[in-house]
């Protein structure tokens, strides 16, 4: 087995903050795949003993990250990520849209992280609605924590769909 991303002695290059995030996100994509990737459109949307569905955690990491960096970059949501937000709960109807939506969202993410240089990490950054204070690196690495949150959470969750479809 490879050794977790933040023991593969890679992205040298990129500033300790922004490499641990990514790092954090490499380790995500690798987790999730390994043990959401093959599980049944059925079992993506399940919800045992009412947790939220593993299509929901899949959604909510690349839509929450998309949000997040949008406000380390400054910005406000769209109207487009507000909708989006208020859709993640749905069932979904297309297993691979709902990995490719992930894909997509870990590599536009890794490029919005890599753009942020140190000198911005102490940058002052407002969140939400209430526009609560946090810093560049406040918001890069809660990222990496809440990311890892919700993939600890689907695989739970995938732990629980098979366990259910293989005692049938």
């Amino acid at each position: 087995m490879d050794p977790e991303p933040w023991l593969s002695g890679t992205l040298l290059h990129v500033p300790p903050v922004q490499r641990a995030v990514l790092h954090a996100l490499q380790l995500a994509e690798h987790d999730l795949t390994r043990w959401c990737a093959d599980l049944s459109l059925a079992e993506l949307n399940a919800r045992p003993a009412n947790l939220p569905s593993i299509a929901f955690q899949l959604r909510h990491i690349a839509r929450s990250i998309d949000r997040l960096l949008t406000y380390a970059e400054g910005g406000i949501l769209s109207e487009q990520q507000l909708s989006a937000l208020n859709l993640e709960t749905e069932n979904i109807f297309d297993r691979e849209k709902l990995f490719q939506e992930l894909k997509t969202g870990m590599e536009e993410a890794a490029r919005r992280i890599n753009a942020f240089g140190r000198e911005k990490l102490d940058q002052p950054r407002k969140v939400g609605r209430k526009q609560r204070p946090t810093t560049v690196a406040g918001l890069l690495i809660h990222i990496a924590e809440h990311t890892q949150r919700h993939v600890g959470q689907a695989i739970t969750t995938a732990k629980v769909v098979r366990s259910k479809s293989t005692a049938t």
